[in-house]
């Protein structure tokens, strides 16, 4: 039996001499666990579709019980993301994410697409990586099944005048509400922070990225959009770790 399907690499783990297990990201059937063999030999066809964060067509075919890559013709390596340590240290990190956020065979057509989107954001849109990694994780939060409330106070129903974002409830408060949010963090939110947050979470996809914010506003929006998925996933990420020690240093 055979198959041809649209694959993201999400993960890559060696095996044997010259094979990879490789966890990819389908349009048709979602999440997929393949083999690879042979692609880490020299001239393998399919050496190149086989690395992370590569976009390929393949050719799959069933193989003791596993579908294989038989070929593969690469449509996008992301080549600037690839020349850049701490764009890779983040599309590893999104990679991460939308691994663990994934179900095998269930199609997530909209995920891949931030995935794909954002991706192509760091490669060629001159966007601060900052910007591209707060709107990522909070629309892929939205997608999971996560999605905050940020329309008005989740209390008092008002637009705050101090608003306040609370990470283990997912929704925006007033200053002066906050004692009946319950227990947990709170996080202040300047307004250039909560429109863009806003922008991402209810706003047209296509247009994910189309917002402008002085560093001090995307610092807040950033450390609440990486608070609430560390919050609500109550889990940290190693390719998150690695990102903050690439972006310290440039």
């Amino acid at each position: 039996m055979h198959m041809v399907t649209h694959a993201l690499v999400l993960r890559e783990v060696n095996y044997k001499e010259s094979d990879k297990i490789l966890t990819v990201l389908t349009r048709e059937n979602g999440k997929m666990t393949l083999s690879a063999r042979g692609c880490r030999k020299k001239g393998s066809a399919i050496a190149a579709a086989s690395q992370l964060l590569v976009w390929s067509e393949m050719t799959l075919y069933e193989y003791q019980g596993r579908w294989a890559v038989k070929e593969a013709n690469t449509d996008r390596e992301f080549a600037g993301v690839r020349a850049d340590l701490e764009k890779l240290a983040l599309g590893c990190y999104f990679a991460e994410m939308a691994e663990l956020l994934t179900v095998e065979d269930v199609p997530a057509p909209e995920l891949l697409s931030l995935l794909l989107n954002s991706m192509h954001a760091l490669d060629k849109m001159d966007k601060p990586p900052a910007l591209v990694k707060a709107a990522f994780e909070l629309k892929v939060m939205c997608l999971a099944g996560y999605e905050p409330i940020l329309d008005a106070c989740a209390i008092c129903g008002a637009q705050p005048e101090q608003p306040r974002f609370h990470l283990s409830e997912g929704v925006l408060h007033c200053a002066s509400c906050r004692d009946e949010v319950g227990e947990g963090i709170s996080m202040p939110l300047a307004p250039a922070a909560l429109s863009a947050m806003r922008h991402v979470a209810y706003g047209d996809p296509k247009r994910l990225f189309s917002f402008q914010m002085d560093e001090v506003s995307l610092k807040q929006m950033g450390d609440a959009c990486e608070a609430y998925v560390l919050t609500q996933l109550e889990r940290g990420f190693g390719t998150l770790d690695f990102y903050k020690q690439m972006s310290i240093h440039n």
